[in-house]
């Protein structure tokens, strides 16, 4: 047992040397970040008031300058004053990217170019940072509308003083729910709704004592953003947004399945039984995305694939 982990980590040594080092690097940054926000803390500690007659000493939950809390405390409820707080806001922004491409078309259109690659059986062509800035400058295209929107009706007017925190994001939040809403099928947002057991309401009585339940197969959702919760909304979304990128992909592939299929049966009926079908048939499938001008085709496609 000690002979194979040995030869184990000698033949994997530069892994655990990453591994360690990067471990390393985490663990100090991690703990200077804490001593710095903790000695950050102590130096801006004010003295005790000592006051007199009617006037008090502030306690430990007051504040002495009176002043309002941060943006980030009313955002998360996190100020980062404390170092576990500090930690909370790194954890947070560490996953804030993976959750805002979910709410984007970048899932869509990230997928589609897999299997456009998968398709040609290309491998490693184009690289994946090829396909993520093209997925990332489409979905900018393709989002420009919503984060206009954002910009105008929350980011401007908050910056401003016009509105709160939480007015901001309530603002924020119904353009991108509607875009969502749109790309949402009604059979993924019934079964969401179903698994919640969440009864939404006809337009005409909602927010009336009769109210009358909706069919939620025959209404345009979209209508619907202020019944609808993200809780029920992004998870629909993605399931949607899943399906349609694998049927993209299905219609991806037949025409180079086509390919393939036309290169074996020849090399078959040649008696070329030993050469690599893909090695005759990859130089065509290439020629035939040039000749019908793929990229375009392609883009074209995802992009009226969103209804906006």
């Amino acid at each position: 047992m000690t002979t194979l982990l040995k030869k184990a980590i000698k033949q994997n040594r530069r892994l655990f040397v990453r591994f360690f080092v990067s471990l390393g690097l985490c663990a100090v940054l991690a703990i200077g970040g804490c001593l710095a926000v903790g000695a950050a803390a102590q130096g801006n500690e004010t003295a005790p008031i000592i006051t007199t007659g009617a006037e008090t000493t502030p306690g430990e939950g007051d504040r002495v300058d009176g002043g309002d809390r941060s943006a980030l405390y009313e955002l998360i409820g996190i100020d980062a004053s404390e170092p576990i707080e500090v930690i909370i806001l790194v954890t947070l922004l560490s996953v804030a990217p993976s959750f805002l491409i979910m709410l984007t078309s970048f899932t869509r259109i990230i997928i589609v170019l897999s299997f456009l690659r998968s398709a040609m059986q290309t491998n490693t062509t184009p690289p994946n940072m090829i396909l993520t800035g093209l997925a990332l400058f489409l979905t900018v295209f393709i989002m420009w509308p919503v984060f206009a929107e954002i910009n105008e009706t929350a980011y401007v007017p908050y910056s401003n003083g016009e509105i709160n925190t939480q007015e901001a994001i309530e603002k924020a939040g119904k353009p991108l729910k509607t875009f969502m809403l749109k790309q949402t099928s009604n059979s993924n947002m019934k079964f969401f709704l179903d698994l919640q057991d969440i009864t939404i309401y006809t337009e005409e009585s909602y927010g009336t004592q009769d109210q009358v339940e909706a069919n939620v197969e025959e209404i345009t959702l979209e209508n619907y953003h202020e019944q609808l919760g993200f809780q029920v909304v992004i998870p629909a979304f993605v399931i949607s947004e899943l399906t349609r990128a694998f049927q993209m992909g299905f219609m991806l592939f037949i025409p180079f399945l086509v390919i393939d299929l036309v290169v074996s049966s020849t090399l078959m009926s040649m008696g070329m039984m030993m050469l690599p079908p893909a090695m005759i048939s990859l130089p065509f499938k290439i020629l035939l995305f040039v000749l019908v001008d793929g990229w375009q085709m392609l883009v074209g496609s995802l992009i009226s694939s969103f209804n906006l």
